[in-house]
């Protein structure tokens, strides 16, 4: 059986193929329901240990990831798993650097980078993506992804 979330639960994006991923942030408390199989944390240091699979990305508050080549490969992996697993992508609080991810997963998935963020604002949250580098990253979203 597939594990997935149910597409009306607290902060699930659905992305144009049918995965469903959430988003959310750290400092509020897990959202009722089942646990993540696999998370992405994007945090300026590492975040504390948790039950499931996690992968993290350096990438401090408001900013951009520290490391472009391990977010582009964390994104491609959370993508892929979540065709089978419930898949989280989280940050202190869940917008700027959530909404950028799940922005960029979005054109990963098929959404053109100029419209991505207007995607995720609609389909996850309307403070999604913070700051206008964050825009511009998304925008630029394959194609800046190596670069350090």
């Amino acid at each position: 059986m597939i594990a997935t979330w149910k597409p009306d639960s607290t902060g699930v994006l659905r992305l144009p193929s049918g995965r469903l991923v959430r988003g959310r942030g750290l400092r509020h408390p897990l959202p009722d329901g089942p646990e993540p199989e696999f998370a992405l944390y994007l945090l300026g240091r590492q975040p504390p240990a948790v039950s499931w699979e996690s992968r993290w990305v350096r990438w401090p508050d408001f900013w951009l990831p520290s490391d472009r080549a391990a977010f582009h490969a964390a994104l491609r992996e959370a993508l892929t798993r979540a065709e089978s697993e419930r898949v989280e992508i989280a940050c202190g609080g869940g917008h700027g650097r959530t909404g950028t991810a799940l922005a960029c997963l979005a054109v990963l998935d098929g959404v053109p980078s100029g419209d991505a963020v207007r995607y995720v604002r609609e389909h996850y949250g309307p403070r999604a993506v913070e700051t206008p580098w964050q825009r511009r990253f998304v925008a630029r979203f394959p194609e800046g992804a190596a670069a350090g």
